[in-house]
């Protein structure tokens, strides 16, 4: 498993292979633990996510479910993910000034393989550029916040830019996010150059797919922003729902959430403009704010 993936999903994938062994030998958490001289809750907490796993721990565990010892495949693969598990993330560095919540959802999405999103009326963070972040978010915080939010939008791009096999990103953008003239203020080139920016990784980068839906296609029970998580290995997708609030963010994996999700992403692709024709709209749009 590629270290690239991050702390976050290879902790999930760690855990959901314990799982899905303890399952397998047709034990529950309860007799596990009494054999291992644990208390239930310490393996609540492990297979839960809210407790690390140390290398003894993990061993014991996977002498209980009947992993053979090294230099099993098997084993070496789940002590290199705890491994990864315990190791920092690079979004750690902004624990202080960014929320937990939406800082877990960054370290989903640095080992996301597919990352779908509709954004609301605002332009996708992987997608911004750095005047048009800062502009945004000056309006939205106290300046004096504006640096370390900035920074790690951009820091989110790069980072997924460095993988071995970057995310494909699919978008969904509403007519209202290209129309708003943000930065007007302070500098009226920024918007237009955002909407080139967007145009041209569109047309040039094909793990990147933009259409819009223009407001001739009138109301369409207008959704708050989401976004879909996909992972190549075997871990639970998920929806990450951004309330404008970080404290409030969720992150939801039950099927019947993530699929609900996933059947309004493929109406709003169905009311908006095929990509060539969402990309000439959004440089036509660009031209009309110079």
């Amino acid at each position: 498993m590629g270290a690239d993936l991050g702390p976050v999903v290879q902790s999930a994938l760690l855990r959901a292979e314990l799982v899905r062994l303890r399952k397998k030998s047709g034990l529950t958490q309860e007799q596990v633990a009494r054999s291992l001289e644990w208390s239930p809750s310490k393996l609540i907490r492990v297979e839960g996510g809210h407790s690390a796993i140390t290398k003894v721990d993990l061993d014991a565990l996977l002498d209980k479910y009947g992993v053979p010892a090294e230099p099993d495949a098997s084993r070496a693969r789940l002590q290199q993910l705890n491994r990864g598990a315990r190791s920092t993330g690079w979004w750690d560095a902004y624990s202080k000034e960014v929320g937990a919540p939406y800082l877990k959802y960054v370290g989903y999405e640095a080992g996301a393989s597919a990352i779908r999103q509709f954004p609301g009326t605002v332009i996708p963070g992987l997608l911004q550029t750095q005047p048009y972040a800062s502009a945004l978010t000056t309006s939205a915080i106290e300046a004096v916040d504006v640096g370390p939010v900035v920074r790690l939008r951009m820091q989110r791009q790069q980072e997924l830019a460095k993988r071995d096999d970057p995310p494909r990103q699919q978008y969904v953008l509403d007519e209202a996010s290209i129309r708003r003239h943000v930065g007007a203020g302070t500098d009226p080139g920024i918007m237009p150059a955002q909407l080139r920016h967007i145009a041209d990784t569109a047309a040039t980068d094909d793990l990147v797919s933009v259409r819009l839906i223009p407001f001739t296609k009138g109301a369409y029970g207008l959704s708050g922003a989401f976004t879909l998580l996909e992972f190549e290995a075997d871990l639970l997708d998920l929806v990450y729902l951004d309330p404008g609030q970080a404290e409030l963010a969720i992150i939801a994996t039950e099927s019947d959430r993530v699929s609900d999700y996933a059947s309004t992403f493929e109406a709003l692709l169905d009311l908006a403009l095929p990509e060539n024709e969402s990309i000439e709209f959004i440089r036509a749009a660009a031209e009309e704010m110079l």
